[in-house]
């Protein structure tokens, strides 16, 4: 197996992994927000449009990794922007809340799935640049 074919294939196994954990948290969004919101005691969003929007953006989200999953190196601009910049934000924001608005700790959950998926997204890149770098 090729460097180039390892690489692609690490890159798709990431953005197939991250489309799926996004559609996931989307549904449970969309499909039982309050009950989700339970799971991880806080009460449910207020008006109810605010789970449903943040669903629908997740949901969003997860389709979009479809086309680095199928052109790993044509959609890496998706993968920077959703993967690593959007997650690794995200994951600040929910240390942040819980460090200053006191936010539950199951919360850190997010922090932590979130800021794994960014880190082995840059991997993933960082690893199919330096790939491509050897083969020119």
């Amino acid at each position: 197996m090729t460097d180039v074919v390892r690489s692609s294939s690490f890159v798709r196994w990431v953005a197939a992994v991250s489309g799926m954990y996004d559609i996931a948290v989307g549904l449970f969004l969309l499909l039982g927000a309050d009950r989700f919101a339970a799971l991880f005691g806080v009460a449910p969003a207020r008006p109810p449009i605010f789970a449903d929007l943040n669903g629908l953006f997740l949901l969003a989200v997860g389709v979009g990794y479809y086309w680095s999953y199928r052109d790993p190196h044509g959609s890496q601009w998706y993968l920077w922007v959703m993967g690593v910049a959007l997650k690794s934000a995200g994951a600040l924001t929910f240390i942040l809340d819980y460090m200053f608005r006191h936010s539950p700790a199951s919360f850190l959950l997010f922090a932590a799935s979130d800021g794994s998926l960014a880190a082995i997204t840059l991997a993933a890149i960082a690893g199919s640049r330096s790939t491509q770098a050897r083969r020119s």
